[in-house]
């Protein structure tokens, strides 16, 4: 019998940005909130399975408009032992990642411009989607 295959192709209409910061995931949600004039609230963790059957959970602050959307996720499971299970794998020296949809306020200076003036963020980078293989993670 011959086996079909279901092939889809996600569009997807949000950026990442990569943060290293020391700072606690509730100091930069708050230093993020106060830069931007937003309100990143803190959620119930995001708990995925990896490929062992592990569940992991990361912890994520949000913030959503009609026009916009915020996510703040950890890259780091809060788990010690499951240490290497980063949400982007490929980037496993990123502290944060933030996840924009609707960005459209910031067209007089880039968002990476205003975020690089937080005190605590000691880089911020754009995650590039083509190159990234673990982006279906964030579709949900």
């Amino acid at each position: 019998m011959k086996k079909k295959r279901l092939e889809i192709d996600y569009y997807y209409d949000f950026e990442l940005l990569g943060v290293i910061s020391a700072a606690k995931g509730y100091k930069l949600a708050w230093e993020i909130n106060k830069t931007l004039s937003i309100r990143l609230v803190k959620q119930p963790d995001l708990i995925l399975t990896s490929k062992n059957q592990i569940a992991v959970s990361y912890t994520y602050f949000s913030y959503e408009t009609n026009a916009a959307l915020f996510k703040l996720f950890r890259n780091r499971p809060q788990e010690a032992e499951s240490g290497k299970l980063f949400l982007v794998p490929e980037y496993p020296h990123l502290d944060y990642i933030l996840m924009i949809r609707g960005e459209d306020q910031f067209t007089e200076t880039p968002l990476q411009e205003v975020l690089r003036e937080i005190p605590s963020i000691e880089l911020i980078a754009f995650i590039p989607l083509d190159a990234l293989k673990s982006k279906d993670t964030f579709i949900f």
